[in-house]
Parts: structure tokens; sequence; C-alpha cells
């Protein structure tokens, strides 16, 4: 994928400032979340081309776009004693510990709980990141094998790719026969249901390279209820926290 360009385009006295993207992918797609509007394209694909596909989808856009700025900036996340941010879409309770050697998750019968060390060389926001971070590539390795092990009784030549972590903007994974899956670590904080589909997504890629009728097929195979969570999984972006 090359790297994003931003470009402006102009609908009477409105003007649209859009993110432009060029990959692997056969057809032209497009994103809008609290960052804007962001356009993938083909790699062959012109400016003309994109620029026409946006205004043919102008009235979405600016629906979606209206829709985000009315929700207000979003606020970046404060790791205090007592903030509560999700896992896996239940609440988790983050406290602050003196004294303590290491991170540590607490199940406790109504809530859990993240004990996180307090330490002088690093901010308690850096050492949540790094705490979820390993959280996710622990917790996505599993599901990782889950889906694979799906894919083997149809497809038992393709072998289990590795797995890596991103902090990309706009895109929840990837999908690489030369470097394997990679997630988005912020998945972690969404309910199950909808860090699953991510992940049969991406692993139908192994199968099929696209987007074509033959992957949402293998999709479907291995997440047959795909188009309700697929949905879903678009409006969640704005209440993820920021850390």
């Amino acid at each position: 994928m090359s790297e994003p360009e931003t470009r402006r385009l102009q609908f009477g006295p409105r003007e649209l400032v859009y993110t432009l993207k060029r990959s692997q992918r056969r057809t032209l797609g497009m994103t809008v979340d609290h960052r804007g509007l962001s356009v993938t394209i083909p790699l062959r694909a012109t400016i003309a081309e994109t620029e026409a596909f946006i205004r043919n989808n102008a009235a979405w856009v600016f629906e979606k776009l209206d829709e985000w700025a009315a929700r207000g900036p979003k606020l970046e996340f404060e790791a205090e004693d007592g903030s509560v941010l999700p896992i896996l879409g239940q609440p988790c309770t983050l406290r602050l510990v003196e004294g303590a050697a290491r991170a540590q998750w607490v199940e406790g019968p109504f809530e859990r709980e993240l004990r996180l060390p307090l330490r002088p060389d690093v901010s308690p926001r850096v050492l949540l990141k790094r705490v979820l971070e390993h959280y996710a590539l622990r917790y996505f390795g599993g599901r990782l094998d889950e889906y694979m092990h799906r894919l083997a009784a149809d497809y038992p030549q393709i072998r289990r790719p590795r797995l890596a972590l991103t902090s990309a903007r706009t895109r929840w994974g990837s999908c690489s026969r030369a470097t394997g899956i990679r997630l988005n670590w912020r998945l972690i904080h969404l309910d199950h249901a909808l860090g699953d589909y991510v992940v049969a997504h991406e692993v139908a890629h192994l199968v099929e390279m696209n987007h074509s009728p033959r992957f949402w097929a293998v999709v479907e195979l291995l997440y047959p209820d795909y188009k309700r969570v697929a949905a879903a999984l678009r409006e969640v972006a704005r209440d993820m926290p920021e850390i």
C-alpha cells in the first residue's frame, strides 16, 4: 500500500478533504470515521475515476461526516486510578498500584480489574498500551488458531500464518502471503464477536486475496453471521478509548 495522500474536492461551497491510499485491491472503497473520509483505490485507478466514485456517493459521505461531527471530538483516555475502559466489550477498572512488579488482571464476580504498577520511568498511559498489546497478541493468537482449525476442514493445505499487531488508524486488519496476518491491537476493546469477525475475514484472505464472491463465501463458511457483525463493526470506532 502506498503512503496516504491528502486531497480536496469541491462540492459547491463545501470542500471535502479526504485521505487517498493506493493498494493491491481491485475495487474502490471508502470509509468514514472520526478522522474523516478515507478512500482506497487500486494501483492503476486514476484520480478522475476516484473523484467520480466520491461524487456518486457524496450523499452518503456527507451524511456520515455530519454524524461524526455531531458526536463531538474524541477525548484521549486518562490512565488514572479508577478509570474504566472496555476489554472484549466488558468494562474493566484500571487500578494504579505502588510497589507492584508487573501488571495483573483480576477477574471478580461482578467486574474485571487491571492492576498496573506505578513506575517512575514510564507513564501509566504508555505502560497501559504495552499491557493491552501483549494481551491482544495472546488473545487473538488463540482466535487465529480457532479459525485456522475451522478453515482446515475445507482447505487443509493452508498453513497458519504469522500474527502481528498494528496501530493502524483506518484498518482493522490485513493479510499478506509474505508477512502473514496483522490485526489492529485496539480490537481488544471490542466485543469478542466483532474481533472474531475480523480474524475470520483475514483468514479467508488466505484462500482468496480479494473481495470477490468467492472470498465472501469463505467468510460465510467461517463466520455465518458475518453480515450483521460487519455492519456493527462499522459503528463502534468512535466509542473506543483513545490510548
